[in-house]
């Protein structure tokens, strides 16, 4: 299973969906849906904007469990 970690990393970093989604420039409900894992087809575009708003690697936001 793939599941995104967005909501950890904003935890740490202190940042909101809010901010996230005004750094990114993507709808705060496509980030809301990232946040929530509620996105069944991953956007490569919209992974890279959070990873460079986040500046942190794909690994920061994705964990694979089987």
């Amino acid at each position: 299973m793939i599941r995104l970690t967005i909501d950890k990393l904003l935890k740490e970093l202190k940042i909101s969906r809010y901010e996230l989604a005004k750094r990114t420039g993507v709808q705060y409900q496509i980030i809301d849906n990232y946040y929530k894992n509620k996105v069944r087809r991953y956007d490569s575009y919209i992974l890279e904007r959070i990873c460079k708003a986040l500046e942190c690697d794909i690994s920061d936001i994705i964990e694979y469990k089987e």
